[in-house]
């Protein structure tokens, strides 16, 4: 009879946790954050709204001529305004305003009263009147304020 040898059975290793994770999995995350951050970025800087960059470079353009009276560049300014309305809002909405109501529709992008209390005043009768007593810079600047406030323009189905 052999003697019996004193073995102990097989003992299998713990069952592998799932934390933490293997250094390469730390770098999946890292590079969806990484490449969501540059996404971001371009739709910002390529496709983020022309409509307002347009106004500002028209804005600036009508702001560089020299050989205009302020008159005139308040009733550029302010056909630009009313162009760029069309454009974002329902034509029954804005087509008509004028006066008061025009200076309202303005004001209601930026939020406060600047147009109706302020430089942007002007605008509601400076497209009628030979002579303007507005202060061009301090009506570019309320103008550049408004089309940086700009909201995106809507698609709409034709």
């Amino acid at each position: 009879m052999e003697p019996q040898l004193d073995l102990r059975d097989i003992h299998l290793p713990p069952p592998v946790g799932w934390w933490p994770p293997a250094p390469g999995w730390w770098l999946a995350p890292l590079l969806a954050v990484a490449l969501t951050l540059i996404l971001w970025l371009v739709w910002k800087r390529l496709i983020r709204n022309p409509l307002r960059k347009a106004v500002l470079r028209e804005l600036a353009a009508i702001e560089a001529l020299d050989g205009l009276e302020p008159a005139e560049k308040a009733r550029r300014v302010s056909v630009l305004l009313r162009r760029t309305c069309l454009t974002l809002y329902p034509r029954q909405e804005v087509a008509g305003l004028t006066g008061q109501a025009w200076l309202d529709r303005l004001d209601s992008v930026l939020g406060d009263r600047r147009f109706r209390d302020g430089p942007g005043r002007c605008l509601a009768d400076a497209p009628y009147r030979p002579a303007s007593e507005a202060d061009p810079a301090a009506l570019f600047a309320l103008c550049r304020d408004w089309a940086r406030k700009l909201p995106r323009p809507a698609r709409r189905a034709h």
